[in-house]
């Protein structure tokens, strides 16, 4: 889980059809369950924006609806409306829906998406991200006499467009201009998708610091698969923006003109039952569809940009979102961890000639080698992968390793050289605090390697080599198989980092071997799947849990604390065994429940000593160690074994039981494990 800040954000989806007959029941339909595709995202009220006719004059109009609650209640909502014809059909539509997570004000249907700019809905808005500046915005337009319903900072935008293209009454200006020059008075994070009763079948979307996708769906081969970008006009409206232009290529063919359906989505798994043609907007692109056409736009431009957004083939099935016969996305993704792992070494380890070959960073690999130090940045759960790995990494590499978390990174303004390399995991590829720490480390010179598992992200894009852990689609909010692929890969790093080096092709071998046997080791480990839901039937009514380890399994320790923390509410805590006597200690008595970590590796005397002593405050410890470790098993009423493997290895099979822990004393608590309260799945705001 890479949350790292509680301000947290939705989904956005919207369909436009061009020349495709679509039922006005079959548009909603599309729309509720490309909301149904991002549920995992975080989210406390929903509602959908439409076109439709007004049936007292027949002028062209949009409706909403809006609801608190989960989806499930919107479509109930859609279900019950008495002055809706499900049975019309357009021939072209544009249809809005979102997700969201209350910031700005509580869980309303007013405060829901799409916020719209008068009470006749002439734009309607969707909105991710956070507006920074709304305040300001607000005093303003209240003195151009605008009066707003709901609390939200959303609100502002809409009804900034809508001041805007009443000041231009008399002019021709388009749709995507008004947004442009709205986005321009807006600071913060957003991705919008906007439509407008003034422009009927168009649809406008932009995006800064939150991801936004555009999938393409047509029976025509696409005319291209890189679409050119535009460059606006100059403009003068509110507050005189400074539109910076050149002039567009004149040989421009957009893709559409013939039967095209679009769809605009925070995330390509709302997208991907429909096309597997997507493109990924980059920050300050404004994409406009009008007359079926779709042109992308960049309000400036900036040296280095690429000239051109590519249409990507994105190799993902629906079947791979779907939960199956698992109670949960939760579950499903703890038990894929054989395949994950497996697919993660694809194409990459050979096991019979020892070799291992990154592909992302090969064509870097000698100015990584001639760094003067590593440096590992990220959040939360990808935070953990780093520390799981970072012994192994100094000790094949030589190398100062330094482990940070994004956010303290940048508030202490880490100094950065040119000779450093710096790596930013992400599972989405989408973390803000993780993304700005990138940006801070490429001005300064440094080398950028992106580990994510999103084709298509920001940190993705902006790194200048990176592995994709592959890993496959994660839906659960807690990271589960992400993180034991993330672990891998700097493994894999780390192998490519020494195979120059006689001295190690032993310590090497041995590690590439160990990966070999890691997923029948899994599987075996999901066997104590029943012993663990015993445990936590003990354990669920606590509201404490102690974790301890130290040596390669500190990391599974502060993860195996994480899961407890985001998805059964319990305070729990990931401690360094060799600072029991520096503190922790004093909370150890026979109340309180304590969970070690204790596997046969160089610091098993150490970590015994300190079971003696949890023992001898009259602690009663869960130990979780290796399934041939008959001493310590003698030693306590509770254990959880796992194989033997590498020590540097060991992690990836610790952290299986308290994952599994985490989610079984979650469901006993009554608490929902794909959509822990108060998170999202990326952070996408600070």
């Amino acid at each position: 889980m890479e949350a790292v800040t509680p301000l947290i954000e939705g989904g956005i989806f919207a369909y436009l059809n061009y020349l495709v007959p679509a039922k006005r029941k079959e548009i909603l339909e599309i729309l509720v369950n490309g909301l149904k595709r991002m549920e995992y995202r975080g989210y406390d009220s929903a509602g959908v924006g439409f076109e439709g006719t007004n049936t007292k004059n027949g002028s062209h109009e949009l409706k909403t609806i809006k609801q608190k609650g989960k989806v499930a209640r919107l479509e109930e909502e859609i279900a019950q409306t008495t002055d809706l014809d499900f049975e019309k059909e357009f021939d072209t539509h544009i249809g809005i829906a979102h997700t969201r997570w209350a910031t700005h004000g509580e869980p309303s249907p007013t405060n829901s998406h799409p916020q719209r700019s008068d009470p006749s809905n002439e734009f309607l808005v969707c909105h991710n991200g956070i507006i920074t500046n709304y305040k300001d915005l607000k005093s303003f337009l209240i003195t151009k006499g605008m009066v707003f319903e709901s609390e939200t900072d959303t609100e502002v935008i809409v009804k900034l467009v809508k001041h805007i293209s009443d000041k231009h009454k008399d002019s021709a200006i388009s749709f995507r201009e008004l947004v442009e020059l709205t986005v321009q008075q807006l600071e913060g994070a957003f991705s919008l998708v906007f439509m407008s009763s003034k422009f009927p079948g168009e649809c406008v979307s932009t995006r800064r610091g939150s991801p936004l996708v555009i999938g393409v769906k047509s029976k025509a081969k696409l005319s291209t698969d890189h679409i050119p970008i535009l460059y606006s006009k100059d403009h003068r409206g509110l507050m005189n923006p400074a539109l910076h232009h050149t002039d567009s290529t004149t040989e421009f063919h957009p893709i559409g003109n013939k039967e095209v359906e679009y769809f605009f989505a925070s995330d390509a798994s709302a997208i991907i039952e429909h096309t597997n043609q997507v493109i990924f907007l980059e920050d300050d692109d404004v994409a406009a569809v009008q007359n079926g056409c779709l042109t992308i736009h960049r309000i400036k431009r900036t040296l280095d940009e690429s000239a051109t957004r590519e249409v990507t083939t994105i190799k993902m099935e629906i079947q791979q979102i779907m939960k199956g016969s698992y109670s949960s996305f939760m579950q499903k993704e703890i038990f894929e961890q054989p395949e994950s792992v497996v697919n993660t070494m694809r194409g990459r380890v050979n096991f019979e000639t020892n070799q291992v070959v990154l592909g992302g960073i090969k064509d870097f690999m000698t100015e990584i080698r001639r760094c003067r130090r590593l440096l590992f940045i990220a959040c939360g759960t990808s935070f953990h992968s780093a520390v799981a790995t970072r012994q192994l990494m100094e000790e094949l590499t030589e190398l100062p390793v330094m482990v940070e978390l994004a956010s303290d990174f940048l508030d202490r303004q880490t100094p950065v050289f040119r000779d450093d390399v710096c790596f930013f995991i992400s599972q989405s590829g989408e973390t803000a605090d993780t993304l700005m720490a990138l940006r801070y480390c490429k001005q300064r010179g440094a080398l950028i390697v992106g580990i994510t598992n999103t084709v298509g992200s920001s940190i993705c894009r902006e790194s200048h080599c990176g592995v994709h852990i592959n890993a496959g689609p994660e839906i659960g909010v807690a990271s589960t198989k992400a993180y034991t692929s993330q672990f891998i890969s700097l493994v894999m790093f780390a192998l490519v980092m020494c195979e120059d080096r006689i001295s190690m092709q032993d310590r090497r071998t041995e590690i590439i071997q160990g990966l070999k046997n890691l997923p029948s080791q899994i599987k075996a480990v999901l066997e104590t799947d029943e012993h663990v839901n015993t445990l936590a039937r003990e354990l669920y009514q606590q509201k404490s849990l102690l974790v301890m380890g130290r040596g390669y399994n500190y990391a599974t320790c502060l993860e195996g604390a994480l899961k407890i923390k985001e998805l059964t509410y319990m305070h729990s805590e990931g401690i360094l065994a060799g600072e029991l006597k520096h503190g922790p200690l004093a909370l150890v008595d026979k109340a309180m429940p304590v969970m070690m970590v204790v596997t046969r590796d160089k610091v098993y005397p150490k970590c015994m000593n300190a079971l003696q002593q949890v023992k001898a405050r009259h602690g009663n410890p869960i130990v979780l160690g290796n399934n041939d470790d008959k001493e310590t098993q003698q030693q306590v009423n509770k254990y959880i074994g796992v194989p033997s493997t590498i020590d540097c290895l060991q992690g990836i099979l610790t952290i299986i039981p308290m994952q599994l822990l985490s989610m079984h004393i979650a469901q006993l608590r009554g608490c929902d494990v794909d959509c822990p309260r108060n998170l999202a799945k990326s952070v996408t705001v600070e």
